[in-house]
């Protein structure tokens, strides 16, 4: 099978190492099975994103020394797919409108799960509502590359999901399946805090036909106190300028383990050593590892306090 694989950063602020975790181990990957990489942007959410964003996470991975193979597809060009996907699930009846806010739900049952109320009782066409994708009742079995095997029962664990909300703005559920079909994306690599969301995925390829990608989720980066290190948590900004250091201490992360005489590299270097010596069996497993800045450089750390 022909190797497809990419990096999907939303253009929420500028890269930070747990971004940089996630380019370098889908990167690697990929270029380690002579197969192809990918970037597309994730503009989908207006309200949260910085203006400039999406060229500074451009700048930041040249300057890291990544290339990437075609155009940099963005999602917010892609609305008509979209569409025309929601259209087919609403006609095909593997999705409807909901008018239920979250409050509405966890009033009625205690927890997040939703509840069918809305395709039981429809609500009027004028009025505003997001649109939900069914649940099929049995278990979704997800082989993950690094994780081992889940099973989850989707319906009873998570209920119908938003596929478009109620302000019109695509879910990412929706958009990623979408444009992982179209790019043909065989393999994804990313961050283990989206382990939970890739059974309402499979869901969506099943009901659309499409090829499941192969998965493999690595841990993320957190703080000491394990908050996940993102752009919402004020993760300091990867430095362009002085690359190296952020790149030996993901390669760290993610159980590679450079030799020291490395540290003198470049980061093209660097990431060509990684390609040569990449073995995703060395990645550990754990969800979140705290990570935290060291003086003078990067620090990993195996346990919290560092």
């Amino acid at each position: 099978m022909r190797y497809i694989g990419r990096f999907a950063p939303s253009p929420t602020g500028p890269l930070h190492f747990g971004s940089l975790l996630a380019a370098l181990a889908s990167y690697a990957d990929a270029r380690a099975r002579q197969g192809q990489w990918l970037v597309r942007i994730e503009d989908l959410d207006p309200p949260r994103e910085q203006p400039g964003a999406s060229a500074l996470i451009l700048s930041t991975l040249e300057a890291f020394g990544f290339e990437w193979d075609g155009e940099v597809l963005y999602q917010s060009q892609r609305s008509e797919f979209y569409h025309d996907v929601i259209d087919q699930l609403l006609q095909q009846q593997l999705a409807y409108r909901c008018s239920c806010s979250r409050k509405q739900i966890f009033t009625r049952t205690g927890s997040i799960r939703y509840d069918g109320h809305c395709l039981a009782q429809h609500p009027p066409r004028a009025e505003a509502c997001a649109i939900r994708a069914r649940c099929e009742a049995g278990v979704i079995r997800l082989q993950d590359a690094i994780q081992s095997t889940h099973h989850y029962d989707l319906a009873r664990a998570h209920g119908d999901f938003v596929i478009q909300r109620r302000d019109g703005l695509f879910a990412y559920q929706l958009a990623v399946v979408v444009d992982d079909a179209l790019q043909g994306i065989s393999h994804v690599v990313r961050g283990s805090d989206l382990l939970d969301e890739t059974p309402c995925q499979i869901q969506l390829q099943r009901y659309l036909g499409y090829a499941q990608p192969a998965y493999a989720h690595i841990p993320v980066a957190t703080s000491a106190s394990g908050q996940k290190l993102s752009k919402q948590t004020h993760a300091p900004a990867l430095d362009a300028l002085n690359p190296v250091p952020a790149l030996l201490a993901a390669l760290e992360f993610l159980g590679q383990h450079p030799p020291a005489e490395l540290r003198d590299a470049s980061a093209s270097e660097l990431l060509r050593w990684s390609i040569e010596h990449w073995n995703m069996e060395h990645i550990p497993k754990t969800r979140g590892l705290p990570w935290s800045a060291g003086q003078g450089g990067l620090c990993i750390c195996t346990a919290p306090p560092c």
